[in-house]
C-alpha cells in the first residue's frame, strides 16, 4: 500500500523557519513527482510546490524564493523547508504522489502536518 507520513509542523513565529518532511514507502518513489499542498481552515486545497524525479521543481508564486523543495531518493523522504514563514502560510501541509509533474490530481496524499506561524 502507498503510504506517506509527514512530519516537522509545529508553532513557529513569524519570520521563522521550519522544515517539513515526508517519508514514502509501498511505490516506486523516484520514478513519481511529489508534491506539496496545503488547506488553511475553511478554504480549498492549495498547490505549494512540486518536484520531479530527476529533481526538477516548480513552486507558486506565494512560496517562490521562501520556501525550498528537495527529495532523497534513497531515503524515500521529500522534504520542504519553509523560511520568512507569515501568518498566511499557516495550514495543514500535504504531500501528495502525483501522476505526472503537472498533475493537479492530490487524492494520494499524506495525512498532513500543521504548520502555525503566530507570535
Amino acid at each position: 500500500d502507498v503510504q506517506l507520513v509527514e512530519s516537522g509542523g509545529g508553532l513557529v513565529q513569524p519570520g521563522g523557519s521550519l522544515t517539513l518532511s515526508c517519508a514514502a514507502s509501498g511505490f516506486s518513489f523516484r520514478s513519481y513527482a511529489m508534491g506539496w499542498v496545503r488547506q488553511a481552515p475553511e478554504k480549498g486545497i492549495e498547490w505549494v510546490s512540486v518536484i520531479g524525479g530527476a529533481g526538477t521543481t516548480t513552486y507558486t508564486a506565494d512560496v517562490k524564493g521562501r520556501f525550498t523543495t528537495s527529495r532523497d531518493n534513497y531515503k524515500n523522504t521529500v522534504y520542504l523547508h519553509m523560511t520568512s514563514l507569515k501568518s498566511e502560510d499557516t495550514a495543514m501541509y500535504y504531500c501528495a504522489r502525483l501522476p505526472t509533474y503537472w498533475s493537479t490530481d492530490y487524492s494520494t496524499r499524506g495525512q498532513g502536518t500543521q504548520v502555525t506561524v503566530s507570535s
